[in-house]
């Protein structure tokens, strides 16, 4: 399907936004001098694991430097469909995948992991939350309804018949969870991993039925990629047992 110049060059300059903000680098080059460079564009829920495994392939892939882009699955999606660069893209739902896969950009996905929404609160939990039934009277947010953790949320809401309004819709999961570390929200609707992630900055409360809300991790080669085997090489490595166990540790569960 063809793409307007415009369109790549818009794609081109949001994701570079992206990636200013949420770079993780280490200088290397390849056999003839020159850097090689993995980019590598994730679900915003995937920030710790995925920094955590950039490092293991870096030492173990001389002169390549793995730089990370996180957001929200449908935005990194949908530029990768549009031609934006990228080597390796990781989304937290199917739908997001798909949109990039229907392109012809994303390249066999495969699921590599699943998770799933938790109730997040300050430490000392001031409000008093204890399900999603508390949350009315309360100053709560969770993602937006274009991004998977909005999408899974609003399910999980409407199956248990609750109309609370939030303070915010937030653009992704790292940026809920922000507004309840800040002190910002009495509450937040993240996914288990982030609460882990967070450690003892939040108080964490599980969704009683949230598992039949199960959010699906799909990870795929880019069809633009620069360097096709060195991006089934992070691809492995994710879905291997290395990547696996690494998974499991920060809090996923695995399909």
């Amino acid at each position: 399907m063809a793409r307007s110049p415009a369109r790549r060059l818009a794609a081109a300059a949001a994701l570079g936004a992206l990636v200013a903000v949420t770079t993780l680098t280490a200088c290397g080059t390849d056999d003839d001098g020159e850097e090689t460079t993995l980019q590598v564009l994730a679900a915003a829920s995937l920030t710790d694991v995925f920094g955590d495994l950039a490092e293991e392939f870096e030492e173990s892939h001389d002169g390549v430097e793995v730089e990370l882009s996180f957001g929200s699955s449908t935005d990194l999606a949908e530029q990768a469909a549009d031609g934006a660069p990228g080597d390796v893209l990781a989304t937290a739902d199917e739908s997001s995948m798909t949109i990039a896969a229907d392109a012809g950009a994303a390249l066999d996905p495969a699921i590599f992991a699943t998770n799933v929404l938790v109730i997040v609160t300050p430490p000392d939990n001031p409000a008093g939350i204890e399900s999603l039934a508390d949350l009315d009277g309360t100053t709560w947010v969770r993602c937006t309804d274009e991004a998977p953790c909005g999408k899974v949320a609003a399910a999980i809401l409407a199956d248990n018949d609750i109309t609370a309004e939030p303070a915010s819709l937030e653009e992704d999961v790292r940026a809920t969870l922000d507004k309840v570390t800040s002190g910002e929200a009495d509450a937040g609707l993240v996914y288990a991993t982030d609460a882990v992630a967070a450690g003892d900055d939040v108080a964490t409360i599980p969704i009683s039925g949230a598992e039949e809300q199960l959010t699906s991790y799909l990870i795929a080669p880019v069809e633009q990629a620069g360097d096709a085997d060195l991006a089934s090489a992070w691809v492995e490595l994710v879905t291997g047992p290395e990547g696996q166990s690494a998974l499991t540790e920060a809090g996923f569960t695995l399909p």
